[in-house]
């Protein structure tokens, strides 16, 4: 007999409301504050690199970068800084930042080759390479969103020097980086490399991003190539404030409407779900300052259209759909963690062909399986932890001094007439009506 599953309760984290910000303003003020004008003549050949992160108002940020350079007589194009995503082919590359809404006819001409050059070596003897594209330019703009990476923990996460690192360093650079990380740990290697970089490579300046709890952008911050070291460190302890978490210490099932390589390095964040890549601990986990919530199980419906069938990081899940499995790229998905030696993102679970039967399947593996004592949370994603869907138990669960609210109106778990969940927008939409 199938298990019955508990009633839903809508959530809402409140969290402090989005800044309103003026983009442009804030990119024209930081630019003539560090007084980077002086730095560029007329036909400077400008290289911005873009990656492949789903950011926040990213074609208005790359749109207002563009435009300050063009204004002082550069002539700016754009590389995808994205090491092996989109297949690790120039067209792949391309199609991914089109699927953010940037493009030549939109944006600036691309180069999207993969071809890069040695410009240094770090250790022993392992190779620094750049993209060739950038090397040929003039100067160099960086482009990226701090935030705590997934794949390591420490004092330096996703964002400048991982760019450089690995973003620019395309295919070659990224698999170097990530194999001679796996003897000297991954933040010392960006850290070293990146200097050597910045004192190698004419990198003009560089574009920090924050975003919020919201998945908003919170900041802007224009860096000089001389402050980057320094300033991504505090602004590192910064996004690690505003990330958004789950606010239960335990759950037995976590169903996740979507993963992607957009939302995440492992498509879905391993600091809100608490599964590690490489079996690390974090350091702050190990201060017992940093908590994960433990999560008994994890249920991935569907990939985004963004990821473009790149399927890492469903090798952390533990139930999926047949759906999901046949949208998998396994070119995309296999070199992406082929490159990262991170081999379990990519193994896949249990699947089945309907969320129902995931999901009896799912709640039939757990050691507790009444309806009235389950705890299940459903989400978007792991980007959108404003708005989700808790069963009865968790409502029970919440601490009082947590800034939540829950609508007392229970629903179930609907199912449409394939048997497949209703998105959890609709329903949240619905709610609101």
């Amino acid at each position: 007999m199938p298990p019955t599953f508990p009633q839903m309760f809508h959530l809402h984290q409140c969290y402090p409301p989005s800044r309103a910000l003026d983009v442009k303003a804030l990119l024209r003020d930081g630019f003539d504050n560090k007084s980077l004008a002086s730095q560029i003549k007329p036909g400077m050949r400008v290289a911005v690199g873009v990656g492949s992160r789903g950011i926040t108002n990213l074609p208005e940020i790359v749109d207002a970068v563009l435009n300050l350079l063009r204004a002082h007589g550069a002539e700016p194009f754009i590389i995808p800084a994205m090491g092996s995503h989109g297949g690790a082919t120039p067209q792949g590359q391309q199609n991914m930042l089109a699927g953010f809404g940037i493009t030549p006819e939109t944006h600036a001409p691309f180069n999207t080759s993969m071809d890069v050059d040695q410009i240094a070596t770090f250790g022993d003897g392992y190779p620094i390479v750049f993209s060739r594209a950038a090397l040929e330019a003039d100067a160099i703009v960086v482009l990226n969103r701090i935030k705590p990476h997934t794949d390591f923990h420490g004092n330096l996460g996703s964002g400048i020097q991982k760019m450089l690192v690995i973003g620019f360093g395309k295919h070659v650079g990224a698999a170097n980086a990530h194999r001679v990380a796996m003897q000297l740990g991954h933040e010392a290697v960006i850290r070293k490399t990146a200097k050597i970089i910045l004192d190698k490579v004419p990198v003009l300046f560089a574009v920090a991003i924050l975003e919020d709890q919201h998945h908003q952008t919170h900041d802007l911050r224009v860096l000089r190539s001389d402050e980057i070291l320094k300033e991504e460190d505090a602004l590192f302890v910064q996004s690690q404030q505003l990330l958004p978490r789950l606010p239960f210490p335990n759950i037995d099932l976590l169903i996740v409407d979507e993963l992607g390589k957009e939302i995440s390095g492992t498509g879905m964040d391993t600091n809100v779900i608490g599964r590690e890549v490489f079996g690390y601990i974090s350091s702050l986990q190990a201060q017992g300052t940093l908590k994960h919530p433990n999560i008994g199980r994890i249920f991935v419906r569907d990939l985004t259209p963004a990821t473009r069938g790149n399927a890492i990081g469903i090798g952390l899940a533990d139930f999926t759909t047949t759906r999901l499995v046949n949208a998998i790229n396994r070119d995309y998905t296999y070199t992406n963690s082929l490159t990262s030696l991170g081999l379990e993102c990519a193994k896949i679970p249990f699947y089945y062909d309907t969320d129902r039967e995931a999901l009896e399947r799912a709640v039939g593996s757990l050691f507790e399986q009444s309806a009235n004592a389950l705890r299940i949370v459903r989400i978007k994603n792991t980007l959108e932890l404003d708005h989700m869907l808790v069963s009865e138990r968790l409502t029970r669960d919440i601490d009082p001094s947590r800034p939540v609210t829950i609508d007392p109106n229970p629903r179930t778990l609907d199912f449409d007439a394939e048997g497949n969940l209703f998105p959890l927008s609709a329903l949240k939409e619905k709610k609101h009506q």
